[in-house]
This record gives C-alpha cells, sequence and structure tokens, in this order.
C-alpha cells in the first residue's frame, strides 16, 4: 500500500490502558448522546458500519452474526418449544432478528433503555434487525429492564441478555448481579433457559467472566460457559447459559443440525452442529479460572469497569 492509500481516519477501540486496536473509517453516520450514553454509527473500512456505545465498540455489520448467533441460537434451539422470550437490550436488533427466525416463537419481547439507540438502529443499521422491529410478534418496550422484569407478571421460555459489559456510571451494571438473576429465574418457564453475554475470555481479562459464571452458578443448578471468536473485536468473547433443567453439551451435531432445520427459518451463517461442539469446549486457562473463582457479584457490592481508554 502506498502513502497516498494508507486510510486518513481511524477509529480506536481500546482493550485497556495498555492496548488499543484502531480501525480505518470512511466516515460517521451518526454522533449524539441520549439520556443514558453516548452513541456513535460509524462505517469502518473493513467492517461496514459499527455500533459504539460510550466509547465501547458493540457489534459490527461485517460479522456481527457471529456474536448474535452464539448468544441468541444455543438458548432456543436448547429449549424444546419455544413461544415466549424476552430480550432484555439488543438495541440494533440482531437479537431479535435472530429470536424471530424460529418458526415457534409466538412472542418476543425487546426491552431496552435506550430508545435514542434502537431509533439510530432503524435508521443507521437495517441489515441489523431486518425487518424484526415491524414483525407482528415482536413487543418493543423502552425502559429499566430489570423494572421489567420485576414488574411482569408473565413467563418466558428463554430470556436473552444483550445489553454492554458493566462499565462504571454506564447503564447495566445492575444486571449482573446475583439478585438480578434470582429475579431472572422467577421469570422462566419450566425448563427455561437463559443466556447473557459476559466479557471477553482473554487471558489477560478474565475477571468479570470468571465472576459472572460463579454468580450465575450460584443461583442456576447448571450453567454452561462458552465463547466464539469474534473477528471485529479480535477476542474470543464469552457467553453463559443457565438453566435447572436442560445441558447443551448432551446435545450432538446430527441433533443440533436437525433442529436447526426443523426450527429455524433461513440459513444460519455461523452457529451448527460442529460450531456447538467447538464452543462450549474452553481452553484450559478458562476453565481453571472459572474453578478457581469464587466472588459472587451482589447489588450491594457490583461488579463495575472502567472504561479502558480514560486516563484517570
Amino acid at each position: 500500500m502506498s502513502k497516498k492509500e494508507i486510510p486518513s481516519r481511524w477509529i480506536y477501540d481500546y482493550f485497556s490502558p495498555f492496548e488499543v486496536h484502531k480501525h480505518a473509517i470512511k466516515g460517521t453516520l451518526y454522533y449524539g448522546n441520549s439520556d443514558f450514553q453516548e452513541i456513535a454509527v460509524a462505517e469502518t473500512e473493513c467492517f461496514g458500519r459499527c455500533l459504539i456505545l460510550d466509547n465501547e465498540f458493540q457489534s459490527a455489520e461485517f460479522d456481527e452474526y457471529v456474536y448474535h448467533e452464539s448468544l441468541v441460537q444455543p438458548a432456543l434451539l436448547l429449549h424444546p418449544m419455544p413461544e415466549k422470550v424476552a430480550i432484555i437490550g439488543g438495541g440494533e436488533g440482531a437479537a431479535l432478528r435472530e429470536v424471530l427466525r424460529h418458526k415457534s416463537v409466538k412472542k418476543a419481547v425487546m426491552v431496552d433503555i435506550d430508545e435514542k439507540v434502537v431509533e439510530c438502529s432503524k435508521k443507521y443499521l437495517p441489515t441489523f434487525h431486518n425487518g424484526g422491529f415491524s414483525d407482528e410478534r415482536t413487543v418493543l418496550l423502552f425502559g429499566d429492564g430489570r423494572e421489567f422484569l420485576e414488574e411482569s407478571n408473565e413467563l418466558f421460555d428463554v430470556i436473552i441478555m444483550d445489553i454492554t459489559c458493566p462499565l462504571e456510571e454506564g447503564p447495566s451494571y445492575k444486571l449482573f448481579t446475583k439478585e438480578f438473576y434470582e429475579l431472572v429465574k422467577k421469570k422462566l418457564s419450566v425448563q427455561g433457559v437463559f443466556a447473557i453475554q459476559a466479557s471477553t475470555t482473554s487471558p489477560i481479562a478474565l475477571n468479570t467472566y470468571s465472576i459472572l459464571n460463579r454468580t450465575l452458578s450460584s443461583v442456576f443448578a447448571n450453567v454452561f460457559p462458552y465463547a466464539a471468536y469474534i473477528p471485529f473485536f479480535a477476542i474470543n468473547w464469552g457467553f453463559n447459559l443457565a438453566t435447572d433443567s436442560l445441558d447443551p453439551t448432551l446435545l450432538n451435531r446430527v441433533e443440533i443440525d436437525r433442529r436447526i432445520t426443523e426450527r429455524v427459518k433461513g440459513e444460519l451463517k455461523f452457529y451448527d452442529g460442529t460450531t456447538h461442539q467447538a464452543i462450549f469446549n474452553l481452553p484450559k486457562y478458562v476453565r481453571e479460572a472459572l474453578t478457581l473463582q469464587t466472588h459472587i457479584n451482589l447489588d450491594n457490592s457490583p461488579l463495575t469497569e472502567k472504561f479502558p481508554g480514560r486516563n484517570e
């Protein structure tokens, strides 16, 4: 690449105060602040459009399906017949898109605290939601996800948590505690399944992931950690699946593929029976960290992370 071809505009993704990745961008489609957070939608050279909240990269057009299929599909395919699903967060609408792929789903309630994020996603990220916001099965609500569950009289077959990491002064840190997970458990139907994004499984940043896994294990009988490599993040991203009565590791490759064929509309790009086996087999260093972790995240001392690019 000649000097003239080198992009002149870059956007920075901070991994820690000592590590930063940068993406060349074509331009910024939206920038502003809501009552809850800073919002940006940028067009990157390599990964297409991306959503950035409080300077934290959320997802990118090129590979968001890896993240969203990983978050949603194992939970819904594990459940025998998911009909009612709740999504807490998920502003881009991509988790909603994945839920609505399932023929059995009759109602998908999405609750996001920030209406402006959803407005931006509707306008600037159409491939993410793929029309899911206007699907007749969708119930779109704006408000605090915890308050929604506290006030709801409904039981859900699957609850998906697609929220930002527990950043200090961010809007979501109270949705990662034992008390909140106990509330979620009460709102699940028989054989209900709960799935969360749980931060990175990087060996230099395992604290959040291991604490959330330990906290879930203090509430649910069965908790299954897993991870997928997200090219845009350039890192393995962690998830946890929790239930009291089901076990995804007992589903073999053939059974997963059978369920996808019978129950899912359209073709998945990332998740299938072979991928299922891969993502639930974590590296040794991750398994050891999960075993050694003893801390349980509580309301009166919630886990919070500092934005790694902030120097204080």
